[in-house]
């Protein structure tokens, strides 16, 4: 290859990669705390949690207003589902009572404690809804079987369910990173995802939580920093796993897996950046588009998951889009970012 050539090259992909790092950009967030739970409810309305009681919230798509829940200092919010730009629900993740629901119908104005882990070795991780009535719950293992409830009334009350097929190996758990170790499609399936034991599963059902059944994923575990950390699915059967080591956030190999039987079978996947991703999320509007996220970076992919492309290397705990072209990140000491990018669904 010629000089000249080569410089053209080089210059190519310069001007690449200088225009991927700029689909990120950051906004004021007005707090330092810890960002981990957001929930994209359209181009103008969204809503963020973290430590020490944040919640977040933007119904402009462009300010964001920090604020406090009552006597919740203490408390890190990990997972937060919006409803509207009125309505919300944050759930903080801790040993017993310190994992807990708020729920607002205000606009944050006011807060209601719902409900409080009554387990004192309990401790939740995430929580998802099918519709704005119907939602599930889940926890680490209690007596060896992970904790699962469901809600029929947006939020209000929740019911522990007697589950099957949910029991845990040795050290098996949850992480609470993002608020995505757990997710749902359609009407009824829901998925949870594991780590820490000496395999890395994905747990499916298909009765909104009543039986489950769990599968092995190719992504590494084996030791408790270790395991599939999020999940996300475009349908009943096409999904993805993403995951890692947060002790070795910059480590390379196998972090990702992808599925096309609804969590039966995964084919490894090295998602771009190397390193650890805590979350996955779909794109609305893009019907093969995935974006996965954690502390070694972002990266996105347009055929579901099969092969990826790096976005950007600012570390980051979670992601939510409203469409191709909007999303938002949030992650440490008040980190808040803005998708400005080329439409993801290319």
């Amino acid at each position: 290859m010629s000089l000249p050539a080569r410089a053209l090259i080089t210059a190519a992909l310069l001007v690449s990669n200088a225009a991927l790092a700029q689909s990120w950009q950051a906004i004021p967030s007005g707090t330092v705390a810890e960002l981990r739970g957001l929930s994209v409810v359209s181009d103008k309305v969204a809503w963020a949690s973290g430590a020490k009681g944040t919640v977040l919230r933007t119904v402009d798509g462009q300010q964001w207003q920090a604020m406090q829940v009552p006597d919740a200092d203490k408390i890190d919010f990990r997972d937060i589902q919006a409803f509207d730009a009125k309505t919300a629900i944050v759930m903080g993740a801790g040993p017993g009572a310190a994992s807990r629901i708020y729920r607002t119908v205000d606009g944050g104005a006011t807060w209601k404690l719902v409900t409080t882990n009554q387990v004192l070795d309990g401790f939740w991780d995430a929580m998802a809804f099918w519709d704005k009535d119907n939602g599930i719950l889940f926890g680490d293992p209690v007596k060896g079987s992970f904790q699962v409830y469901t809600t029929a009334d947006g939020g209000l009350t929740w019911q522990e369910v007697a589950a099957r097929g949910i029991e845990a190996m040795p050290n098996e758990g949850a992480f609470a990173a993002s608020g995505t170790c757990l997710t749902v499609a359609g009407s009824n399936d829901a998925w949870i995802a594991t780590g820490g034991s000496a395999s890395a599963r994905v747990f499916h059902s298909s009765d909104r939580g009543k039986t489950w059944r769990a599968s092995s994923t190719p992504i590494p575990a084996g030791a408790p920093a270790r395991g599939v950390f999020s999940v996300a699915f475009l349908n009943s059967k096409e999904g993805f796993a993403a995951g890692g080591d947060y002790k070795e956030t910059r480590m390379a190999g196998i972090n990702g897996a992808y599925t096309a039987d609804g969590g039966a079978s995964w084919t490894p996947v090295e998602v771009a950046p190397a390193g650890y991703m805590s979350v996955v999320v779909p794109v609305p509007g893009a019907p093969r588009a995935f974006v996965a996220a954690g502390l070694a970076g972002s990266g996105y992919s347009t055929n579901g998951g099969r092969n990826w492309v790096e976005l950007d290397r600012t570390p980051m705990n979670t992601v939510g889009f409203a469409s191709p072209t909007q999303g938002w990140a949030v992650g440490p000491k008040g980190l808040l970012m803005k998708y400005t990018g080329p439409s993801l669904n290319k």
